[in-house]
This record gives structure tokens, sequence and C-alpha cells, in this order.
């Protein structure tokens, strides 16, 4: 397994941000869509004994039909600081990457990529320590602003930045239904990312990636923690 060092305090954290962020690779466009293997990944947290769990979910792509799943339980080792969550997620999340049996293809976070404040999210983390292509597909905009995207499924509005950077997407997966918010993490384009969560959420507001691996780690996170 990748052993990943937990920093010492938010400076170090930060620090290692920056040095990991100049690594994002944001000019491959990704596999296409609906085709080879999606990996949904998520955790789920009992703060009150430490403990985190991760679940991955390898979908086929074209099918959506479920090919394998994996979960790993780990002890949080950093604490709550907006903006450096994925120190608290990456090495769980990284462990049950590891034990899947095959190679996971494109991975969805729940979560973001260049729509971070420091333009380094869990999805540009993990996909800059794995050489993965990753995106962040987010329930919530942050900190970040956007116009109101039309009411039909597949419409979007730019993510914006303070500083009018365009860092992801509001992508209407459902028409009338709020929309999800799409970045970057590596090695994908923004409207291949876009493409890819469509094609994922053909019924429901999120992808079923994340739908999978949400039920899967809170179904682990009951065992690991009640036996049961």
């Amino acid at each position: 397994m990748t052993l990943i060092r937990t920093p010492a305090d938010e400076a170090e954290a930060r620090a290692v941000q920056d040095g990991l962020r100049a690594r994002v690779v944001l000019d491959e466009p990704g596999p296409p869509p609906g085709t080879g293997l999606v990996t949904g990944v998520d955790v789920a947290y009992d703060d009150e004994r430490d403990v985190v769990v991760a679940a991955a979910v390898v979908l086929d792509a074209a099918t959506l039909g479920v090919v394998e799943e994996s979960t790993a339980v780990g002890r949080v080792a950093f604490p709550y600081v907006p903006g450096l969550l994925a120190f608290r997620e990456i090495p769980t999340v990284l462990a049950a990457l590891e034990s899947l049996r095959q190679g996971p293809g494109l991975v969805v976070c729940d979560g973001y990529g260049l729509a971070h404040p420091r333009r380094f999210g869990l999805a540009s983390h993990l996909g800059v320590l794995t050489g993965l292509p990753v995106i962040g597909v987010a329930k919530n905009p942050f900190t970040f602003t956007y116009a109101p995207p039309g009411g039909r499924r597949g419409d979007g509005s730019p993510l914006v930045a303070d500083d009018g950077a365009v860092v992801g997407r509001a992508l209407r997966t459902r028409s009338g239904v709020k929309p999800v918010f799409v970045s970057v993490g590596h090695r994908v384009t923004l409207g291949n990312a876009c493409a890819h969560t469509l094609a994922l959420s053909p019924d429901f507001r999120l992808p079923e990636t994340t739908r999978r691996a949400d039920a899967l780690c809170r179904r682990a996170l009951r065992e690991a923690t009640t036996g049961g």
C-alpha cells in the first residue's frame, strides 16, 4: 500500500498542496464517456471514534453495472480544516483503490478538484498521487459563484472564483433539479468531465458512482463501528 505521511500541522499541509499542485495535468482529454471502467470513491466518518471508512465502487461505464467494490477502514489522523480535507481522507481512499483487483479507470470524487480555494481539492490530490484521470462532482459550490444554468438536463454555467477564473461548471443533470458542481481533478478536460457526469447520471441528480460509493461506505462504517 502507498504510504502517505500525515502533515504535522496546517502549514506543512499547505506546503504539500503547493508542491503537488504543480504536477496537475490539465491538457489531457481523459477517457471517452461511456467506455471502459469508472470508479466512484467516497468516505464516511465516525468522529467520536476517529474512524474513517472509504469505499471504491467500479462500474462498467457503458451499462453502469457494478464490476467490483472495495472498502478500507482507517483512523482520522488530521484535524478538520476547510480546504485541507483531503489530508483526512487520502490515506484511506488510496487503500480502498489499491485493494481493487483491476485498474479503476476514471475516478469520480464526491468533492472538488480545481474548484477549491487553493486549486487543489481531493480530486486533484488523488489524481496526482495515483496518476489516474480524476474528476470532482460536488453537491455544493463551496466558495465560488455561478449564474443559474438553464433548467434542462445538460444545461450548465461557469463556476467562477473571486479573481474571475473559471474553476468548474454548474451542471444540470436532471431537468428542474438543483445542479451539481463539476471540476477537473487530473488528466481530464472540463468538457469531458461534464460529459462523464451526464453519462453517469441517467436517473438521479448525483452520478451512480457517487450514489453507490456513498451507500457502500456508510454500510461499511456501521459494520466497522457496531459490528454489523
